[in-house]
C-alpha cells in the first residue's frame, strides 16, 4: 500500500462530517477495499479490526457480468483450491475498507470470500458525504434484479477460480443483509445465509419490487438473522414478522433462526463507527461461522 492510501486516524477522528469535502479526503476509498466512504463519518477507525494478509491472496479482481467488468475483493488463503465460497455483500457505503476485512476474516477460516461493488453501474459510493444523497441518488436506483444477476456471476467466477460452489454461502450488513434474504429466493443452490440486520418489509417500488417477508415461499436455504432490539429503523415487530411467514417457507429456509440482541443499535458490527458493541459483534462472528459450519458450508 501506498502512502497516500494509509489512513490518518486521528484526522478522520477530528474531521467534522460537515466539513468541506476536501477536508475529508482521507475518509474516501481511493481503491477498492481502502479507506472508508465520507458519509459513514462520524469513523472510530482506531477500533477497526486488521486482518493480516500473510498466507492469504487478497485483493481486488474483476468479475465479467455479460461484458461489465464488475470490480470485487477477493481473499483467500493462498495456493488453495475447492474452497467453500461466500459472497459478502457491503452496506450503502460500498466495498471498503471494513467489508473488505471481512472477507479476509472469512479466508482465514479457509474460505473464498468475495465481495461485489454492486453499486458501480450506478455511481460510487465513496463520493457521497452525506448518507440521504447516497440513498436518494444511488442506492435507490439500483435495481434488485441487476443485483441478482452481479451475485450469480460471481458465483460463475468463484467455480471458474477453483472454489467449490456446491459449498456456497452468503453474509451481509444492512442493505446486504437484505440482499442475503432476496438472494436465497433467488438461487437454490444457497447452502446457508447470515443477515445481519437486513431490512425485512417495506414498500415496493421500481427497483425493489418485493421485500424478504414476501419471498418466502421461495427461499430454500436456511438463514441467520442477527439483529439489534434497539435498531431503530429495523423493529422488532419486523423480525416477528419475518418469523411468522417463515413458517409457510420450504423445509430448508423453515430452518432459518433470530438472534436478536437487547439493547443493541444498527449497525452493531460496523467496527469503524460509533455503532460498534464489541460483545455482540464477537458473538455473531461466532455464530456465523458455527451456522457456516452446521449447514454444510464449511
Amino acid at each position: 500500500m501506498t502512502p497516500d492510501l494509509l489512513l490518518d486516524t486521528q484526522s478522520l477522528m477530528n474531521t467534522r462530517a460537515d466539513a468541506p469535502l476536501p477536508n475529508r479526503r482521507l475518509a474516501l476509498q481511493t481503491a477498492l477495499g481502502v479507506g472508508y466512504a465520507a458519509a459513514a463519518m462520524p469513523l472510530m477507525a482506531q477500533n477497526a479490526i486488521k486482518t493480516p494478509t500473510d498466507g492469504l491472496v487478497a485483493g481486488e479482481v474483476t468479475i465479467d457480468v455479460n461484458g461489465f467488468k464488475m470490480p470485487a475483493y477477493r481473499s483467500a488463503p493462498a495456493g488453495k483450491t475447492g474452497l467453500p465460497v461466500v459472497l459478502v455483500i457491503s452496506e450503502i457505503f460500498g466495498v471498503h475498507e471494513y467489508i473488505a476485512d471481512v472477507t479476509r476474516r472469512l479466508a482465514r477460516e479457509g474460505y473464498m470470500a468475495i465481495a461485489p461493488e454492486l453499486f458501480i453501474r450506478q455511481g460510487d459510493p465513496a463520493s457521497f458525504g452525506e448518507i440521504a444523497k447516497l440513498q436518494s441518488e444511488l442506492i435507490a436506483k439500483v435495481p434488485d434484479a441487476q443485483v441478482m444477476g452481479d451475485l450469480d456471476a460471481c458465483v460463475r467466477w468463484a467455480a471458474a477460480q477453483g472454489g467449490n460452489v456446491d459449498k456456497l454461502a452468503i453474509t451481509g450488513f444492512c442493505w446486504g443483509g437484505r440482499i442475503v434474504w432476496l438472494y436465497n429466493a433467488h438461487n437454490p443452490q444457497l447452502k446457508a445465509g447470515v443477515a445481519w440486520y437486513g431490512r425485512l418489509v417495506g414498500q415496493p417500488t421500481a427497483t425493489t419490487p418485493k421485500h424478504p417477508v414476501e419471498l418466502v415461499g421461495s427461499m430454500q436455504a436456511p438463514v441467520l438473522g442477527l439483529y439489534g432490539a434497539a435498531d431503530t429503523g429495523i423493529p422488532v415487530t419486523t423480525v416477528d414478522q419475518m418469523k411468522a411467514a417463515l413458517q409457510t417457507a420450504p423445509a430448508g429456509a423453515k430452518k432459518s433462526e433470530f438472534v436478536v440482541y437487547p439493547d443493541m443499535p444498527h449497525a452493531f458490527h460496523a467496527d469503524y463507527r460509533p455503532s460498534y458493541r464489541a460483545p455482540a459483534a464477537q458473538d455473531g462472528w461466532q455464530r456465523l461461522l458455527a451456522w457456516l459450519k452446521q449447514n454444510g458450508v464449511a
